[in-house]
C-alpha cells in the first residue's frame, strides 16, 4: 500500500552515486574575457573624446596611453588566471572524492530517510514505530557500500522484526488446562466488538468447540439485544442480565454456566470505553480481575490509524492484553495500523475482520501484510 515504494527506495542509491560531476562544466568560461574587452575599449575611446574636447595638444601622451592600454590589459589578464586556478582545485577535489564515496554515512542516511518517513506516516504508521524502523535501518545500512545495498529488502526485514506471528489459536484453547477457556473482549464504542464476538463464536463452532456468550455490556440495552440476536442465529447459549447490572457479575455467571454444562469457551462482551476515561478503565480492570480470562483481546479498527495505536496501548497498560483483532481490514488501503499496534503493544495480531459475514474472520499472517505494503 506504499504505492511505488520499491522504485523510491532504488533512488536512494542513485542519488548518492557521482552527484557532483556537473561541477566541472561551469569552470571553462572563455567568453567572459571577450565580453570584457570591448567594454574597456569603449571606456577608453570615451576618455579620448574627453581629452579632445579639453584640447590637450600633447600627442606623445596619446602614444604613451596607446602602449599603456596593452600594459593594462596584460595586467588585468594575469589576475584573472590567478583567480581561476584556486577555484578549479577545490572543485576538482570535490568531484574526485565524490566518485569514491560509495558508503552510506549518517548525513546521507538522514537525507534519504526523510522521504521514507513521510511515506510511512501517510500510511498510518505511528511515529513511535517509524522511529523503530529508522533505528533498525541505521544499524543495517550505515557504513555499507551503496552499490551492494538492497534497500527494499532491508526495509522488509526491519518491518518483519516488529511483527509477531500469532500462536495457534485453536491449539491454545484445546491444550489449555483451564475449563472453560475464557476470552475477554475490550475496545472503544463502535469498533465492532459485538459483531467480532459473533464471528469468533462461528469460527470456534466450525472447529468443533462449544461456545457460551456473556452480555457484559450492560451500559447499553441495545448491545444486549444485538448479542442475543447473534446467539440465536448461531444457536449458542447466552448469559445476560438487565440493563445497568454489574458487568463483572454477568461474566462470572457465564463462566459458572459453562463449567456446569461442559462448554469449552466463554466469550465476554464488554462496553465500549474511551481509553482516557479512568472510571471506565477501572471498570474493565474489575471485570478482568473477577473473571480471570485466559485471553484478553483488544478490538480496534484498521482504518483509524494512530487512534487505534493509542487505544491499544492504553488497554494493554490497563489489563495486559494477550492479542489483537483488527476489524475493517478489507477497506484499509494503507496497512500501517497493524504494524503500529503490534509494535506499540508487543502483542500479536490474532485475526483480521474482512467483512460483515460470520465467516469473514481471517487469521493474521505477517507475510501477507508485508506483501500488502508492497515490499
Amino acid at each position: 500500500m506504499f504505492g511505488s515504494l520499491k522504485e523510491k527506495l532504488k533512488k536512494w542509491v542513485t542519488k548518492n552515486e557521482e552527484p557532483e560531476e556537473v561541477i566541472e562544466k561551469p569552470i571553462k568560461k572563455p567568453t567572459k574575457k571577450k565580453t570584457k574587452k570591448p567594454a574597456k575599449k569603449e571606456s577608453k575611446k570615451k576618455s579620448k573624446k574627453i581629452k579632445e574636447i579639453t584640447k590637450e595638444p600633447e600627442e606623445p601622451k596619446e602614444k604613451k596611453s596607446f602602449f599603456s592600454k596593452f600594459k593594462k590589459e596584460e595586467r588585468k589578464e594575469e589576475p584573472e588566471i590567478k583567480e581561476e586556478t584556486p577555484v578549479e582545485v577545490p572543485k576538482q577535489k570535490k568531484s574526485f572524492l565524490s566518485k569514491f564515496q560509495k558508503t552510506l554515512d549518517q548525513e546521507k542516511f538522514d537525507d534519504l530517510f526523510q522521504e521514507l518517513q513521510l511515506i510511512l506516516l501517510q500510511n498510518n504508521v505511528a511515529y513511535e514505530t517509524v522511529e523503530a524502523i529508522e533505528q533498525s535501518l541505521k544499524e543495517s545500512l550505515i557504513g555499507k557500500p551503496t552499490k551492494n545495498l538492497d534497500l527494499s529488502n532491508e526495509l522488509k526485514t526491519s518491518i518483519q522484526s516488529l511483527l509477531i506471528n500469532p500462536p495457534n489459536f485453536l491449539q491454545e484453547i484445546k491444550n489449555s488446562e483451564s475449563k472453560p477457556f475464557v476470552i475477554l473482549f475490550s475496545g472503544i464504542n463502535g469498533s465492532g466488538k459485538t459483531t467480532t464476538i459473533a464471528k469468533m463464536a462461528h469460527y470456534l463452532k466450525q472447529n468443533k468447540l462449544s461456545v457460551c456468550l456473556a452480555a457484559a455490556d450492560t451500559f447499553r440495552a441495545a448491545a444486549i439485544q444485538q448479542l442475543e440476536e447473534h446467539a440465536n442465529k448461531l444457536k449458542v447459549p447466552i448469559i445476560k442480565k438487565d440493563y445497568g447490572a454489574d458487568p463483572a457479575s454477568v461474566g462470572f455467571e457465564a463462566i459458572k454456566h459453562a463449567a456446569k454444562n461442559k462448554i469449552d469457551v466463554v466469550l465476554i462482551d464488554t462496553a465500549g470505553r474511551m481509553q482516557n476515561r479512568d472510571s471506565l478503565m477501572k471498570e474493565i480492570e474489575k471485570i478482568s480481575r473477577i473473571t480471570k480470562p485466559d485471553m484478553k483481546i483488544f478490538l480496534g479498527e484498521s482504518i483509524t490509524g494512530n487512534d487505534a495505536t493509542l487505544q491499544a496501548k492504553a488497554f494493554n497498560d490497563s489489563i495486559g492484553l494477550t492479542g489483537i483483532i483488527l476489524s475493517k481490514a478489507d477497506v484499509d488501503e494503507k496497512g500501517g495500523t497493524a504494524l503500529s499496534v503490534a509494535h506499540v503493544t508487543g502483542k500479536p495480531i490474532l485475526f483480521l475482520g474482512t467483512g460483515q459475514k460470520y465467516k469473514d474472520l481471517e487469521i493474521f499472517d505477517k507475510e501477507k501484510l508485508i506483501e500488502k505494503l508492497g515490499l
